[in-house]
């Protein structure tokens, strides 16, 4: 039988004995109380009225007044006969008074009216004593059925109150400990109930699920279980801050590093979107821009990120790498998520901060002594000096070109050293783009008719002004230019052109030379970078400080290369 129907079946019992039990109590009440009742209405009254009549019958003979209460008495008696047997004495007794009346001094008649009145009164009296002995039967009955359904009541919730509790904590109490062995592992653990109630189907239950979970464990999928975890122990013991996300940006794991610098907790972002969480967490925000405007043809991005964490201020490289797979019986690939990775680049940002440092300072050590240099080979090609040969004066020419180039390259160490500062110096004015072509252009004139190249300008007169520094602007398309030469063939053109592209104007330097292989196009604007087997002679830097110039001002550099072809760069710099 089930559980609640037993619970129904003996509460429901014990329900109907307290109500038979109420029942049984109201009934002998009532009948006790309609009793005594009785006693009080119909015997107790007869009995007053007969003793008031008693003692007024002494008094009929001498007074007319007492005849009348004695009438009035007798009147109610007429109306309260209850008792068999009263109703012939109070017919008597009325015929005994109507004879009184016309003759009062009668005392024979006075005497049978007393002896009337007290065969009345001691039927009443026996009436009484019989009633009151039904109503002490009545109590006594109450109390024997009272007691016996009371007792059974007792009895029923005893019973209750001593096997209800054992009954259902006892198989709880077994259940909760084989569910403490199956959290230790120990799923070898059955419950056996005999009953065929709940607690028989719940043990039913459990056993099929642990043995669900010991054929799981024994299963390769546990193991795979324990490998997952292996790995994200791993993962989370890696000294960089790491992040993975799935197809749809939620967090799927984040380590210990990445919930420090983030500030974090792993219950606030397991399983949540990352959109969620980069509303109230900066870095977050900073972390998934990229992903949020995606671009298809980089598949992995990296980006220097300076983060305050642990008390101080710390760089981090930033990389992200998509998750590809080939899902089952498929060959098409599909991204199944992002792993962001935070590489921790403090120390070589420090050892980089020391070699900037370093640099500027021999730089300027060495700016001087060169410059004096070159001022002494202009004083000796001084006539008023003295005279030199023919092979004084070469050799004086080679050491002179010799200490311009050296000065050129610590002219870009310089403003090297100033771009990875942080301290380049900008001075933004609406500016004619006239103005800096001409300029850039004056300065490479010499270096074209050397090599018979023909420099031709496409500017409208009617283009609009820019928002640059003009040094730094012209530093940059002197430098375009510059390399557009040298790597052009001789007899050939370098083209110039300016192009309105609202909000933004184009420069674009096109020359028609040996192009720019494409491995190499994305190192272009590299640092030191310089293409394998171009014989150049310059320092690497000049395209690294001009991409850097360019953008502090709000704009960009961009190349478009074939080989065979030539090579084009645009500057795009805002309008003013």
């Amino acid at each position: 039988m089930k559980i609640r129907a037993k619970l129904t079946l003996w509460v429901g019992f014990l329900f109907l004995l307290i109500m038979i039990l109420v029942a049984v109590a109201v009934f002998y009440t009532n009948q006790i109380s309609n009793d005594t009742q009785n006693i009080l209405t119909d015997n107790y009254k007869t009995l007053e009225y007969s003793r008031q009549m008693l003692l007024t019958l002494d008094d009929i003979s001498v007074s007319d007044s007492a005849i009348d209460v004695f009438e009035s008495l007798l009147n109610k008696q007429q109306q309260n006969i209850t008792e068999i047997g009263e109703l012939e004495l109070t017919t008597k007794l009325i015929k005994d008074f109507e004879k009184l009346k016309s003759s009062r001094y009668d005392s024979l008649l006075t005497l049978t009216m007393r002896k009337d009145l007290s065969n009345l009164m001691h039927l009443n009296m026996q009436a009484i004593e019989r009633k009151s002995e039904l109503a002490k039967e009545s109590t006594t009955t109450a109390t024997i059925m009272i007691s016996v359904i009371g007792a059974f009541c007792f009895i029923l919730a005893f019973t209750l109150l001593i096997n209800l509790p054992s009954n259902i904590a006892n198989p709880i109490k077994e259940l909760t400990n084989s569910v403490k062995e199956i959290a230790a592992k120990n799923y070898s653990q059955r419950v056996h109930f005999e009953q065929h109630n709940e607690f028989g189907e719940l043990a039913h239950s459990f056993n099929i699920m642990a043995e669900k979970l010991e054929q799981y464990n024994n299963s390769s999928l546990a193991k795979l279980m324990n490998e997952k975890r292996r790995i994200e122990t791993l993962i989370n013991n890696m000294h960089d801050p790491v992040i993975g996300l799935d197809e749809s940006l939620r967090i799927i794991f984040i380590n210990n590093e990445a919930l420090n610098i983030t500030g974090l907790k792993m219950d606030d972002v397991v399983g949540k979107p990352m959109q969620e969480i980069a509303v109230s967490n900066d870095l977050i925000r900073l972390l998934i821009q990229d992903l949020m405007n995606p671009v298809a043809s980089i598949k992995q991005h990296k980006q220097t990120l300076k983060i305050f964490a642990d008390n101080k201020e710390s760089f981090f490289e930033k990389e992200i790498i998509p998750i590809y797979i080939v899902p089952a019986a498929e060959s098409n690939t599909k991204h199944i998520g992002d792993v962001i990775i935070l590489q921790n680049v403090t120390p070589f940002k420090e050892l980089d901060s020391a070699k900037t440092n370093f640099i500027a300072t021999v730089s300027h050590e060495l700016k001087t002594p060169i410059s004096s240099i070159l001022m002494s080979l202009e004083l000796l090609e001084n006539d008023k000096i003295g005279e030199v040969n023919t092979e004084q004066r070469q050799l004086i020419q080679s050491v002179k070109e010799d200490s311009q180039r050296l000065l050129q390259i610590i002219g870009e160490l310089l403003d090297l050293t100033q771009v990875e500062t942080g301290k380049i110096q900008l001075h933004l004015q609406n500016t004619s783009p006239q103005v800096i072509i001409k300029y850039a252009v004056d300065a490479v004139k010499v270096q074209a008719d050397q090599k018979n190249i023909s420099l031709e300008i496409h500017c409208p007169d009617s283009i609009h002004s820019i928002q640059a520094d003009p040094e730094k602007t012209a530093w940059v398309l002197t430098n375009l230019l510059s390399n557009a030469i040298r790597y052009s063939f001789e007899n050939s053109k370098v083209v110039l052109s300016v192009e309105d592209l609202h909000p933004k104007i184009c420069f674009s330097i096109q020359d028609f030379g040996q192009g720019i292989d494409t491995k190499y196009q994305e190192k272009i604007f590299d640092r030191y970078f310089q293409i394998p087997g171009s014989n150049s002679v310059g320092s690497g830097l000049g395209l690294a400080i001009s991409k850097e110039f360019i953008e502090a001002q709000g704009g960009h550099i961009s190349l478009q290369s074939e080989i065979g072809k030539g090579s084009t760069f645009s500057v795009f710099l805002n309008r003013a």
